[in-house]
């Protein structure tokens, strides 16, 4: 079997406190990849230096989300953001340059009440993003992320994430394909990853509810998802963006199990 497989330094191995000390876990635990939010508090040099030491490929980084603690996720479509937008856009682009990172995690923000006006500000942010992107040879990635999860996320539907990808119409911009996401917005995850996979750009998986492993007990027979995906012809990497049950590395047991490989 061919999928490949990326340890979300994010929700993996926080066995260590920081992202920095997660590259060699995921290292010593046999993964060749990693991806993970934006590294608040660490400069692109320390980053750098903790991959390089580790040994591993950063696939994917979240774009810079603003403050978190004040409940900021992202800026694309939120009116009047424009500029931090921007920045957040330059900022994120000199990491993932000074990483060799390809995909950017473009996060829209969170809205009480979403109206055209979000709809046209995320749209003309977007197009901007996917330019500055193919100057750069990344990839923009829109997640849809489900209101369960994340109350009042704007970008809360793969249909509606569709959309916005085919209207700009860039190579530089395309649907992060997060399966625990898909599953509580809308299923159907067969027919989803046929008419999606031209338009997917990464993969993630994580159970539903309880956000573990793919084989702990939940609503998703990943053995039968991962397969499907291999058949349908995805070939990128596939993000562990799952909380392990208990640790990190005694939770990778999946991957020999269903047949794979790290």
């Amino acid at each position: 079997m061919s999928l490949k497989f990326a340890a979300n330094l994010s929700f993996m191995f926080t066995e260590a406190p920081t992202i920095i000390e997660r590259y060699k876990l995921a290292k010593d635990a046999g993964f060749k990849a990693v991806e993970s939010g934006f590294p608040l508090g660490y400069s692109s040099k320390e980053v750098l230096e903790a991959k390089k030491n580790a040994g591993v490929e950063q696939i994917l980084i979240n774009v810079f989300t603003g403050d978190v603690s004040k409940g900021e996720l992202g800026f694309a479509a939120i009116p009047g953001e424009e500029d931090n937008f921007k920045k957040s856009i330059d900022l994120t682009i000199e990491y993932a340059k000074a990483l060799n990172c390809k995909r950017i995690h473009v996060m829209s923000g969170k809205v009480s009440e979403a109206t055209s006006t979000n709809d046209d500000v995320y749209e003309k942010n977007l197009s901007y993003a996917a330019e500055k992107f193919q100057k750069e040879g990344i990839v923009g990635l829109i997640e849809p992320i489900n209101n369960i999860a994340v109350p009042n996320y704007y970008m809360n539907s793969f249909q509606k994430g569709l959309s916005v990808v085919k209207k700009i119409n860039s190579p530089s911009l395309k649907l992060l394909f997060d399966i625990f996401h898909l599953q509580y917005i809308c299923g159907n995850i067969t027919d989803n990853i046929k008419e999606l996979l031209p338009y997917i750009g990464h993969v993630q998986v994580a159970q539903v509810p309880d956000r573990h492993e793919p084989d702990t007990p939940g609503e998703i027979d990943y053995k039968y998802v991962l397969s499907t995906l291999e058949k349908e012809g995805y070939s990128g990497y596939v993000g562990l963006e799952y909380r392990p049950k208990s640790s990190s590395v005694k939770g990778l047991s999946w991957v020999e199990k269903f047949g794979y490989k790290l």
